[in-house]
């Protein structure tokens, strides 16, 4: 499931967290709203000469709706998620004989899938890893975030406080929206100090005078020390990352590796592919109409019919052949009592009187009549369907009657 927003008919996109963007707004627009209100209202007269006092006021909102700019630019556009794949790539398909799985006791070829393969990036072979979910091979430089549920290029990081992915498309906005914030802070902090200046030489007094004049103007400062910590922290460690040319996700990742790092082209061509390129269009139309494609056989139903042809399948072709070998054992049971009787004849023809031919045929009829009954009761089960073998009590009783008689008559012929 691809956890993204879209606005306006997908003309914009954020992330999963899109809330967390509106405490951005407030941690910025807040403190400039006090800043203009209680501070640089204050110094529209401090530089009479040529009204540069209203300069303060006009540098702080122009700048603060620069960096508000930056940070809609950075959550709302696609940061550069890869189209998913509606199957595997059927071309990476192989059948691996060496790797066999035994079905309905036949040996078939594993059906394998390459869970990784190389390409080439400046002369340097690099592995790429094949993505379950998106079902294709992630390009170099490429992961899958966890937040959004998308791979996206050259992905950096997931900023919870733009609400977005930061990846090819907007990692030069976000760096941009990082570096204004910070120098919005360093403003404001400035101006603030100044504030705190003008009124010492006003009134003549000591710092803790002025502060207590203009409370607002200190819990900027505060707000604005803390701040530079944070953004000016990342905005110097993404300047590292630009001059060397990694990313959030590869400078964590691969740190203890010691890895040689193929797309290092030197400080100053490393800034030139971040600030100076092209942006690359999206892969993706997100206002279009989404169409319905011909499900594939995909790597799992292709091994279940593969079973299924092989054990499974209609029951009618099991119950003939269990009908199949029901008739062979008919047919050994019938060789066995045929073998009995001829024991039998001889061994009355050594201590007692011999049969006749007829009176061996009249026995051997009974023999082959019986079975017959048994194998017509045993196709009316099979017409049922239900695949038992149970014999109708009338049957038994029939069978039975057949050969009490048949017995009798034997009796009756020894004695005679």
């Amino acid at each position: 499931m691809v956890l993204v927003k879209f606005i306006l008919g997908g003309r914009l996109i954020f992330g999963p967290d899109a809330k967390s963007l509106l405490v951005t707004l407030l941690l910025i627009t807040v403190p400039v709203i006090i800043f203009c209100v209680f501070v640089a209202r204050h110094l529209w007269h401090a530089f009479s000469p040529y009204n540069a006092g209203y300069a303060i006021l006009a540098v702080a909102i122009v700048f603060t709706i620069y960096v508000l700019i930056l940070l809609f630019l950075t959550s709302a556009r696609d940061p550069g998620i890869i189209p998913r794949n509606s199957h595997p790539p059927e071309e990476e398909f192989r059948y691996d004989s060496s790797v066999s799985a035994e079905v309905g006791g036949r040996q078939t070829p594993s059906l394998q899938f390459p869970r990784t393969k190389e390409v080439m990036v400046n002369g340097v072979h690099v592995r790429v890893k094949y993505c379950d979910t998106c079902m294709l091979y992630r390009p170099p430089r490429c992961s899958h975030c966890s937040i959004c549920n998308n791979c996206v290029e050259r992905f950096d990081h997931h900023c919870p406080w733009v609400g977005q992915c930061i990846g090819l498309r907007n990692y030069r906005y976000f760096f941009m929206f990082v570096s204004s914030a910070t120098l919005l802070c360093i403003y404001v902090f400035s101006m603030s100090a100044l504030y705190i200046k003008v009124l010492m030489d006003d009134h003549q007094g000591t710092v803790w005078k002025a502060m207590k004049e203009s409370p607002p103007s200190v819990i900027l400062m505060a707000y604005c020390f803390i701040s530079l910590w944070f953004v000016g922290g990342l905005t110097g460690f993404h300047l590292y990352l630009i001059s060397t040319n990694q990313t959030t996700y590869e400078n964590f990742r691969f740190r203890a590796d010691n890895r040689i790092n193929v797309y290092n082209l030197g400080c100053p061509s490393n800034f030139l592919e971040v600030f100076c390129t092209k942006i690359k269009p999206s892969k993706n139309n997100f206002r279009a109409f989404v169409r319905e494609e011909v499900s594939r056989p995909t790597l799992q139903s292709i091994q279940g019919a593969e079973a299924e042809d092989i054990g499974g399948g209609d029951p009618r072709p099991k119950v003939e052949d269990d009908l199949e070998i029901g008739e062979d054992l008919l047919k050994i049971s019938q060789r066995r009592n045929i073998e009995e009787i001829d024991e039998d004849i001889r061994s009355r023809g050594s201590n007692g009187p011999a049969h006749t031919a007829l009176e061996v045929d009249a026995i051997l009829d009974s023999d082959h009549r019986a079975p017959t009954i048994r194998s017509e009761t045993r196709h009316s089960s099979w017409g049922r369907r239900s695949g038992s073998w149970e014999i109708a009590t009338d049957d038994v009783l029939s069978n039975s009657k057949v050969m009490e008689s048949r017995s009798y008559m034997t009796g009756k012929e020894g004695r005679q």
